[in-house]
């Protein structure tokens, strides 16, 4: 009994070593494709279709587009490579946003 029980615990030992095998660092790698968003506001008031989608993405440099639709919600999560553009129900461009 008392050498399963070492047998169990040293096998918890060596699982949770694994979990911290490596330094762990706050800052993420940088991203090939920055957004830039602080060029875009001759795009507001524009309406939103494919094409002004494209010329938004090499407006800003950004890696990917979101479309932000009226009424929609929307993850608040950080990312340096996306634009997010927001359209009202006439799809009119109404803000253009990295993140």
């Amino acid at each position: 009994m008392r050498r399963l029980a070492f047998t169990a615990g040293l096998t918890t030992s060596v699982l949770l070593a694994g979990c911290t095998a490596g330094p762990m660092t706050s800052t993420p790698p940088p991203l090939a494709a920055q957004c830039d968003d602080s060029g875009l506001a001759r795009f507001i008031g524009q309406k939103a279709s494919a094409d002004l989608g494209a010329q938004l993405l090499a407006a800003s440099g950004a890696r990917t587009l979101r479309w932000g639709p009226p009424r929609s919600a929307m993850t608040m999560d950080l990312r340096p490579d996306r634009l997010t553009v927001a359209y009202d129900d006439a799809m009119i461009v109404t803000a253009a946003r990295c993140g």
